[in-house]
């Protein structure tokens, strides 16, 4: 059909040509795949077609282009329609054109490249386009290419490179657009100007920093836009938005010699009566007030001439009572950059500003922005005098704390820090004494947050205010104490317990020095009444990490107390809780205390690996670690040596050996000491690499991977030479050790890992089962935390990863368990591993992917097994709101196994937990049906269509759906997040 059209568009009917160039859009977004072929030749149709104008010459045109700003007004009403011709159709021809190169760029990721060669050089030739509509349709289509560059970059730094491209061909043509649109944003048409800065917006957005050397010839336009007699609202809001994108993009020095013209107009739209002008201005004007006096960086423009003018603007916004809400918030939000950063020239006018901030606390609607601005102010680097206003305003900001507002406490909490910490000077001890009423109900495990900013407000209060805070062992101190014990306590909130304990115990407080705060901190793990009942075993950690902080701010207390915990594991009376909690101490301890005098505290810990309580040996194992780290020398020789002469303990000091690696490779000074050991302990994990049990083989990869990081040139390439041992044990174990060497930030070794992770992928074709499954879990980390080292090399992995997805019927088997008969997939695991994968590659390569080929796997999927049905059901929500067309093209062979699930019976006799795991199967059905509905032009599937009447006409199942949908329609989005890492 297609070679039929393509000579259909060879005649000279205008008409014809237009309905040919409608069918291959049309060909091009609902059957792509079938119209890849012909991609190259649609697209050369609508290269020769989008400048098919027989009855112009362009060429007079740029020869006689007049200057906008010189033109008269009686010229700009001359007839638009000077050059048109009623009969004149060709315009629709380059419509048509137009349009169907956006489909074209739209839905071809993988032709990037090539359409930055051909395409973009086009379309920017043809932004002089007559015809307004025409043009406006080549400003889409180009905005459409900036898109579709967009994804990839956006997912970080990572996957810059694999752009660099198309965005360095980009880059190349910068000059050639802002020549074209510099011309255009003269035009008296509004509609031009605005596709103009819409497109202007979104290469700014593309590449950052585009524009630096190209602002002179833009200023004019956006002057011209600005004015009063030139613009609709519609045109200065877009414009505004447009210098937002500009200035919050850009280096500071770059728009300094522009200032001068750039203030007036903005000045003026703040005073604007359209309050969305206003609003757009107020936005502009803080990104303006950053550049004009950046303080992060030294910059030497003179800003002064500007102060007042915005001052002035500002503040008369800030006063009105009776403007819209969006224009009173950024109003408050523009006078507190603008106090942040230009305050040392308003001395005068803070007495002003600063009072009417002060009257939009009290109000609840302002309230919250306001907060945020004087938390702005407080921590500003000109230090600005906001003293005058602490006394009236520190008890509303202590009011807030009792607010149901969660962002409101958040908020206040962040901003009674900062003046507390820059202004202690002027809080006096009543201010504290509202805020220190507040605090107690504010630490709970409930909002971990909220209880993480309270104890950093408390710790700041402790170390300028030493009197306010003796008073918290009634109230504050509780529940702290509580909060301690909780099994949710973690990360920063533990941190900001653990920096509050070091800051109180500074204090020297009476009752509250270190054997009175040790006391309250181990009472409920040496409390043996029934009526205490037990805590929760993540306490025991949190605790011992508390009680470490304060060793380490008592180094004379450390000898006593460590003997204590050496006593308390040998005590014969002592009950396994005290035991477990002990050796953690002695662990924490002994990360920062060399505690090799304490005499063989190494066979004091090495004695409870005997222990029948697993607890206490993982606890004994996590001890011996991290006490090593306080003596490597010392110890790290007795760790190794018990690993060669200990085959029964050897998973419990694998484990030892790995917290020290870990704790060591965290600081430059630790690798320094690690490196001169790496090559002993090498040789020691590689002996061990083949034991039979998993959990040994892990903890070896672990410890493998972790060490490469601190040796990568020469690690990396015996893991390399063990890819073909013999035994596949090792050969596991060495694939698995390379997903411990990938991590989501910047290293060292990822140029190597990029050179050879080819090779250990390469296993996904190993004869052995576990080989190709941890290949695929390596595969999935790779993808996950770092798509630039997978992502050349998918075309030869995903034939071998779409290949684990098949059902293999020699890996089933019947077992008898009794009478009954019961079949093992031995194959679950892997197919399991490769649907995971899938799931990880639509979020960072999906533009590498054949999705009609991903998508013959995901409809496999839905007829497997309950577990990867699950993950297929996430993967079509997923796929419906990425690549949508893909997905209705395949919409009826998709529906089909999604409704055999959704009408199956459980059978009768049935255990509870059968039951459950069908109405879950059926709820994640029913919400990949609601994706897939939201779809344009889903509803028109015959197949889907009478699956909604059979959902609707089924009670349980209608009643499911309508829970479903009105649970997504509250969340604002029905995707399902997963995290597959």
């Amino acid at each position: 059909m297609v070679p039929l059209i393509v000579k259909f568009c060879q005649t000279d009917d205008d008409e014809l040509t237009e309905f040919c160039l409608q069918a291959f859009e049309s060909f091009v977004r609902r059957c792509p795949k079938e119209v890849s072929d012909f991609i190259p030749d649609i697209v050369a149709i609508c290269l020769k077609y989008i400048c098919h104008d027989p009855n112009y010459n362009y060429d007079d045109d740029e020869d006689e282009h007049m200057d906008t700003d010189t033109q008269d007004d009686e010229d700009d009403e001359e007839s638009e329609d000077e050059y048109s011709d009623d009969d004149d159709m060709s315009w629709k021809v380059r419509r048509s054109a137009a349009k169907c190169l956006e489909a074209v760029v739209s839905t071809r990721h993988d032709m990037l490249p090539e359409f930055y060669k051909t395409v973009s050089p086009a379309l920017i030739t043809r932004f002089k386009e007559r015809e307004e509509n025409v043009k406006s349709d080549i400003f889409h289509a180009y905005i459409a290419l900036l898109k579709q560059s967009r994804p990839v970059v956006a997912t970080g730094s990572d996957n810059l490179q694999d752009q660099e491209g198309p965005l360095k061909m980009l880059q190349s043509q910068i000059p050639d657009i802002v020549k074209a649109v510099h011309r255009q944003l003269k035009e008296k048409s509004i509609k031009t100007r605005q596709g103009c800065f819409s497109l202007l917006t979104e290469l700014v957005l593309v590449l950052p920093g585009a524009l630096d050397q190209h602002l002179s010839n833009l200023m004019p336009g956006v002057q011209y836009s600005l004015g009063d007699k030139n613009s609709s609202s519609n045109m200065k809001i877009d414009t505004l938005a447009f210098l937002s994108t500009l200035l919050s993009n850009h280096n500071h020095q770059v728009f300094h010699p522009h200032i001068k013209l750039l203030v007036p107009p903005i000045v003026n739209a703040v005073g604007d009566p359209f309050y969305k002008i206003t609003s757009e201005a107020l936005l502009v004007t803080q990104q303006l007030v950053k550049v004009l006096r950046p303080l992060d960086v030294t910059s030497n423009f003179e800003y002064k001439p500007y102060v007042k003018s915005l001052y002035i603007c500002t503040v008369k916004r800030l006063k009105a009572a009776d403007i819209d809400q969006e224009v009173k918030e950024r109003a408050i939000a523009c006078m507190g950059q603008i106090v942040a950063n230009l305050g040392d020239n308003l001395q005068a006018e803070l007495k002003e500003c600063l009072p009417i901030f002060l009257e939009r606390l009290k109000n609840e609607i302002t309230r919250l922005t306001t907060v945020k601005a004087l938390t702005l102010v407080a921590q500003s680097l000109l230090n600005i005098d906001i003293r005058f206003i602490l006394e009236e305003g520190f008890p509303i900001l202590a009011s807030f704390l009792r607010k149901n507002q969660r962002a409101l406490k958040l908020s206040t909490l962040q901003c009674l820090d900062v003046i507390v910490k820059n202004y202690g000077s002027a809080v006096t001890g009543n201010m504290l004494a509202d805020v220190m009423k507040e605090m107690s109900p504010l630490i709970n495990e409930n909002d971990l947050h909220i209880s993480q900013l309270t104890l950093n407000l408390l710790t700041t209060i402790s170390r300028s205010h030493k009197q306010s805070i003796s008073n918290i062992q009634s109230e504050i101190l509780p529940q702290i104490l509580v909060l301690v014990q909780s099994p949710l306590l973690q990360g920063g909130a533990l941190s900001a317990v653990l920096e509050f304990f070091r800051a109180l115990i500074a204090l020297s407080l009476p009752r509250l020095g270190f054997r009175d705060l040790l006391q309250m901190l181990i009472m409920p793990v040496y409390d043996t009444r029934p009526s205490s009942g037990p805590i929760h075993r993540q306490a025991y950690h949190s605790i011992a990490r508390c009680v470490a902080a304060l060793t380490e701010m008592s180094p004379l207390e450390a000898s006593s107390i460590v003997s204590q915990f050496v006593n308390d594991i040998k005590g014969t009376k002592s009950t396994e809780h005290i035991v477990l909690f002990s050796l953690l101490a002695l662990g924490e301890i002994g990360k920062n205390i060399d505690l090799s005098p304490h005499g063989d505290i190494q066979n004091v810990i090495l004695e409870c690996f005997s222990s029948p309580n697993e607890e206490v040996k993982s606890a004994a194992s996590y001890a011996l670690g991290n006490v090593s780290v306080g003596n490597l020398p010392k110890f790290l020789p007795f760790v190794l040596q018990e690993i060669e002469n200990q085959p029964k303990r050897q998973y419990l000091l694998l484990h030892s050996l790995k917290e020290i690696i870990n704790c060591e490779s965290s600081s430059q000074s630790g690798l320094e000491i690690l490196k001169s050991y790496v090559k002993t302990i090498w040789t020691m994990l590689f002996h061990n690499c083949e034991c039979p049990e998993e959990g040994t083989r892990n903890v070896v990869s672990e410890c493998m991977g972790k060490l490469t990081l601190v040796d990568p040139h020469h690690l990396i390439g015996s893991l390399r030479q063990h890819l073909n041992d013999t035994s596949p044990l090792a050969r596991s174990t060495v694939v698995t050790a390379i997903k411990f060497t990938i991590s989501d930030q910047p290293q060292p070794i990822d140029p190597l890992l990029k050179m050879c992770i080819g090779d250990f992928l390469s296993t996904l074709q190993d004869e052995d089962l576990t080989v190709r499954r941890v290949a695929l879990v390596t595969f999935n980390s790779a993808a996950h935390n770092k798509p630039s080292l997978i992502r050349d090399l998918l075309e030869t992995v995903l034939p071998h990863l779409y290949n684990e997805t098949k059902v293999r019927k020699e890996l089933i088997r019947e077992v008898e368990m009794g009478p009954f008969k019961h079949t093992l997939d031995d194959g679950l695991d892997i197919r399991k591993a490769a649907f995971e994968c899938m799931y990880t590659l639509l979020d960072s390569c999906l533009d590498r992917l054949d999705i009609f080929e991903f998508l013959n796997h995901v409809e496999d999927g839905l007829k497997d097994h309950y577990d990867i049905k699950m993950l297929t059901y996430l993967m079509l929500v997923r796929l419906s709101n990425l690549c949508p067309l893909a997905v209705l093209q395949r919409l009826d062979r998709l529906v089909e196994p999604i409704r055999a699930t959704c009408t199956t019976k459980v059978k009768a006799h049935s255990v509870k937990q059968e039951y459950e795991k069908q109405e879950e199967l059926k709820r994640s059905a029913l919400r990949a049906v609601i994706a897939l509905l939201n779809i344009t032009d889903a509803d028109k599937s015959p197949q889907m269509n009478e699956f909604m009447s059979h959902i609707k006409a089924t009670p349980e199942l209608a009643a499911m759906y309508d829970s479903i949908q009105k649970d997504a329609m509250s969340l604002g989005q029905e995707i399902v997040s997963m995290d597959t890492s």
